[in-house]
């Protein structure tokens, strides 16, 4: 369960003051966060901190790893109308602090919505997690030998000022991220890292970096003919990406992060603007100091979180092997 898990007892409460009926919280199990009791029946849950649109997958991805049923529940600070929506349809279970309810089951069935949040939504806006943050994070993750580098060689690696790396790391290290010995610093919870990181990109980092929506001319697109015949310079994200790292999903639609001129890059991929296309043009927001583990993606982090943001099975899916072989 995260640290800071409040939420979860002012949801639970919330529930017990909507329903009526007492809850029983017992002990937790290796699987799950919290096992509770209501109305005669066991719901296994699970604790998610910032579960707005761009966390859906990674609600997904953690119900994948679980036995998850009728009788679990999600359990969130903050739930948008529209990751709400998605978990009722999909027949998940959910619980927010503010009370907002959907749980049914075959002898049990409450659902409440329309109750405002009490909490601050801004909960991953920190340092660490805007823009700045995020692309020392990025190198960080990527490149796990630039942790012991100086502040001054991480600014030049990332092209983000010295100060802001300063109070980052002041700021990672404040909140029991990061433990600095004698010797070395050393990165501490880092799944809770990468599941900020993921969702502070989706909602942050990638919308800022996003340049225009493309097709190709003949509605054909293959990433190994752009391979063989480009001479630009441009890394795959998302699903390209994920085939490439993978060779375990076939593209439907493509990321393609690039500081080329649209122009050029639209001749030499054969593309036109369309603003329904599957093509997407991102600029690169990491700099060439950060070592790629191929050439013609994206950093791994970056695919995991543009695969994850989808909230597609097959995406997720892939970004699950990603996860598995390495940032």
């Amino acid at each position: 369960m995260y640290r800071d898990n409040d939420f979860v007892y002012e949801a639970i409460a919330s529930l017990e003051y909507t329903t009526g009926i007492p809850i029983v919280i017992e002990k937790t199990r290796k699987t799950y966060d919290i096992i509770l009791q209501i109305s005669n029946e066991t719901f296994y849950c699970i604790a998610k901190k910032n579960a707005k649109n761009a966390s859906f997958g990674l609600i997904m991805s953690t119900l994948k790893d679980i036995n998850f049923s009728k009788n679990s529940i999600v359990i969130t600070d903050y739930l948008t109308k529209n990751t709400a929506e998605e978990l009722k349809q999909n027949g998940i279970n959910y619980l927010d602090a503010s009370g907002n309810t959907f749980i049914k089951t075959d002898r049990f069935f409450v659902y409440v919505e329309g109750r405002k949040a009490k909490i601050n939504k801004k909960t991953n806006q920190t340092r660490a997690f805007q823009e700045a943050g995020l692309k020392l994070l990025l190198l960080l993750i990527s490149n796990p030998e630039t942790l012991q580098f100086s502040y001054r060689e991480l600014a030049e690696k990332t092209g983000i000022a010295l100060g802001s790396v300063s109070n980052i790391f002041k700021e990672l290290e404040e909140n029991n991220y990061l433990l600095n010995t004698r010797n070395k610093r050393v990165l501490k919870n880092q799944d809770e890292i990468i599941e900020r990181w993921v969702i502070a990109y989706n909602e942050l980092l990638k919308p800022r970096s996003f340049r225009k929506k493309m097709r190709a001319i003949e509605n054909e697109f293959s990433v190994k003919s752009t391979l063989i015949n480009s001479d630009i310079k441009l890394y795959f994200g998302g699903e390209p990406g994920g085939q490439l790292l993978t060779e375990h999903l076939k593209p439907k639609d493509y990321i393609i992060y690039t500081d080329e001129e649209i122009s050029k890059v639209a001749k030499q991929l054969k593309l036109v603007p369309d603003e329904s296309g599957n093509i997407e043009l991102y600029s690169k927001f990491w700099t060439y100091n950060l070592h790629l583990k191929n050439e013609y993606t994206a950093p791994p982090l970056v695919i995991y979180a543009d695969l994850i943001g989808t909230g597609n099975n097959r995406n997720i899916e892939t970004a699950k092997i990603i996860l598995e072989n390495g940032l």
